[in-house]
């Protein structure tokens, strides 16, 4: 009887602990996903609904058109393309460079390594304000301001983070596999290339979604850079959409928000397709030291 009691109570407790977790996670859920109902609700508006009171989060009268308007205001398929053109850059140039000197840290032994892995890391712990001047002083000399080049060439060196990732990711895949490819006379970029980086898809996953929502939604850094219109990014198009609109008159907001969530659509659709990757990357990153 005793035994029963103390199940009822720990299954009780259990049911208890589970429900307050689920609806604290819901509230705080609702609470990060209500900006973007607000910019899904000022989208489908007029200029009048916008600021209205009180605000009808269900537009009586969705304004479709919004979004014709936020694609043909200004040059929206050639800041696509560009954007894209330097996002899936910087994405294989990072996810290759990264997890090749992160096979380095993990993978060989040589003198130094731990004290050149920290570092590596060390460097994250540099604002990027102070190399800001520096970089752009080095760019300009090397004839890179409003090229892509500054936006592109620093993936090729990779990232300390990424790097990090990699090889706390390659840590733990047997070293029983290297070992049998070398006995089939595989050298060290085979094993790399052939068994090592195909074991690590979560890890590539998970760096390729970080990579891609940094470049895509990357403002300052083309803003310094690029000058001339015809080479900008979507979001230094969206800040000159709403430069255009401001020197109207009138901030036009709906179709703003209309311009932002067409810009943030493919970030959403990446996500959802690498998420069960995205999270066991980063489950099994953090396994060893």
């Amino acid at each position: 009887m005793r035994r029963m009691d103390t199940s009822w109570r720990a299954t009780l407790t259990m049911t208890l602990r589970t429900s307050l977790l689920y609806g604290i996670l819901s509230v705080l859920g609702a609470a990060f996903t209500l900006p973007l109902v607000w910019m899904l609700s000022v989208s489908l508006q007029d200029a009048s609904g916008v600021f209205a009171q009180p605000f009808q989060w269900i537009p009586p009268s969705p304004r479709w058109e919004n979004y014709i308007d936020a694609v043909t205001l200004f040059p929206f398929s050639r800041y696509l393309f560009n954007t894209s053109v330097i996002t899936v850059s910087v994405v294989v140039l990072t996810v290759l460079s990264s997890s090749l000197v992160a096979y380095g840290f993990s993978r060989l032994r040589f003198r130094g390594r731990d004290a050149l892995f920290a570092v590596c890391l060390s460097t994250m712990m540099l604002p990027g304000q102070v190399t800001m001047i520096p970089l752009y002083a080095a760019y300009a000399r090397l004839g890179w301001i409003d090229t892509w080049y500054p936006l592109i060439v620093p993936a090729v060196f990779g990232s300390p983070f990424y790097i990090f990732l990699f090889r706390q990711f390659f840590m733990t895949i047997p070293r029983e596999y290297d070992e049998a490819a070398r006995l089939d006379g595989a050298g060290r970029f085979r094993i790399y290339w052939s068994i090592i980086l195909p074991l690590a898809r979560p890890a590539v996953a998970t760096v390729a979604l970080f990579c891609f929502i940094g470049a895509w939604n990357d403002f300052f850094n083309p803003l310094i850079y690029i000058n001339s219109p015809e080479k900008a990014t979507l979001t230094l198009g969206l800040h000159m959409l709403k430069n255009q609109i401001v020197g109207s008159g009138s901030v036009q907001w709906h179709v703003l928000m209309a311009a932002a969530l067409v810009v943030m659509i493919p970030n959403v659709i990446v996500f959802i397709a690498a998420q069960k990757h995205f999270v066991k990357g980063l489950q099994m990153g953090g396994l060893r030291g």
